[in-house]
C-alpha cells in the first residue's frame, strides 16, 4: 500500500526538487499541497496532479500518512508539531529547529507518537559519500588528521526569508548545517563544537557568515565556514597521514551532474569521476524506508539532536 503524503508550503525547493522526487517513487501517492494563499496553492496542485488546500490545518485534517514541510525553520515548531500531534510522519526541511530545546521536543513527540521525523539534509543519500566513506576505509590516505568543509554562495536577492530572524533565518540554521552535518558523517557524533565566530548584519541582526571548529579525537580537528556573502565553495576535504581526499562538489549537486572525487597522495593526484545521483529521490526512499520500519528511526532522532545541539553550541559560544 502506497503512503499518502501532503505538502505543507509552496517554497522552490518543493517544486523543484522534492516534490518530482515523490511523484517518482513508487511507494509514495501526492494527496494534496498547502498554502496559506489560494492561488498558489491551485498552481502547485494543477501542476503536479493533486489537491490544493488553502491553510496548513486543513493539510493535517486530510487522510494521508505523511507530510513534507519545506516551511522556513522558524515556522517548524508550530508545524511540526502540529504534524506529530496529528499523527503524521514528518519529513522536514533543515533545519529542523531554532533552538535545542525545540529540537529535543520535537523529537519526544515523534517517540511517543511512534512517528518518523526526519531533516531534509539530502546530500547524505548522494552515492559519492560512499565513494569517499570506502577510500578511507581502505587505507588510501591513512589516518585521518584534519576535515574542512566549506559551503557559501554569494547574497540573495533582497527581501529572502533567509534574511529574515523572525522566520528563523541567518546563515547558521542554512548554509552552516551543510559542512556540520558533513563533519559528523565523516568523523562520528563524538565531534563536539568548541570554537565559533558568527558575523551580524548590523542593520537586520542576521548572522549572515561564521566558521567553527570542532574537536574529538585527541590531535583531530575539524573547521566548517559558511555564508551568505561568500565567493562560492561547496565542498570537503579530509587530510590524512598519508593523502587527501576532496569532494569537489559535495553539497548540492544537481540529480545529472557528475561530481568527482580527488585523492592526492604522494606525488600522484587521481581525479575519481562519480556517477550522477538523484540525492532529493534518495532522501524521500530513505523517508519511506524508516515510515515502514521503526526500528530504524532512532539513528534520525539522534542526528536531528546532534545537529541542532551543535548548532546552539555555535550560536552561544560565538555570542558569549
Amino acid at each position: 500500500m502506497k503512503l499518502r503524503i501532503g505538502v505543507m508550503g509552496c517554497a522552490a525547493i518543493a517544486r523543484r526538487s522534492v516534490i518530482p522526487a515523490i511523484r517518482a517513487n513508487e511507494g509514495f501517492e501526492l494527496v494534496a499541497v498547502a498554502s496559506r494563499e489560494a492561488q498558489k496553492a491551485e498552481e502547485l496542485a494543477n501542476e503536479f496532479g493533486c489537491k490544493a488546500l488553502t491553510g496548513y490545518d486543513n493539510l493535517l485534517n486530510e487522510a494521508i500518512d505523511a507530510v513534507y514541510i519545506p516551511l522556513p525553520t522558524g515556522l517548524h515548531d508550530e508545524w511540526i508539531t502540529k504534524a506529530l500531534l496529528a499523527g503524521k510522519h514528518v519529513y522536514a526541511e533543515k533545519s529542523i529547529a531554532a533552538s535545542f530545546a525545540s529540537a529535543q521536543a520535537m523529537v519526544k513527540l515523534a517517540e511517543s507518537r511512534h512517528l518518523a521525523l526526519m531533516e531534509g539534509y539530502m546530500f547524505l543519500y548522494h552515492t559519492q559519500h560512499q565513494a569517499v566513506k570506502e577510500l578511507i576505509r581502505d587505507g588510501a590516505i591513512g589516518e585521518i588528521r584534519n576535515v574542512y568543509a566549506a559551503f557559501g554562495f554569494p547574497p540573495l536577492a533582497d527581501g529572502n526569508f533567509r534574511y529574515d530572524n523572525q522566520v528563523g533565518g541567518g546563515a547558521l540554521y542554512d548554509a552552516a548545517g551543510y559542512p556540520l552535518r558533513a563533519v559528523h558523517m565523516l568523523l562520528g557524533p563524538d565531534y563536539q563544537v568548541t570554537a565559533s565566530t558568527l558575523y551580524n548584519d548590523p542593520k537586520t541582526g542576521t548572522n549572515l557568515y561564521g566558521s567553527a571548529f570542532l574537536s574529538g579525537k585527541p590531535g583531530v580537528g575539524a573547521q566548517i565556514v559558511f555564508g551568505f556573502d561568500h565567493f562560492y565553495q561547496c565542498y570537503y576535504e579530509i587530510w590524512g597521514s598519508t593523502g587527501k581526499i576532496t569532494a569537489e562538489r559535495a553539497f548540492t549537486p544537481g540529480a545529472d551532474f557528475e561530481p568527482v572525487i580527488r585523492l592526492e597522495q604522494q606525488g600522484v593526484v587521481n581525479r575519481m569521476p562519480q556517477p550522477a545521483c538523484n540525492h532529493f529521490a534518495a532522501a524521500i526512499a530513505e523517508f519511506g524506508r524508516i515510515i515502514k520500519n521503526p526500528q530504524q528511526r532512532r539513528e534520525h532522532y539522534d542526528a536531528i539532536l546532534l545537529q541542532s545541539e551543535s548548532q546552539q553550541k555555535i550560536f552561544e559560544l560565538a555570542n558569549p
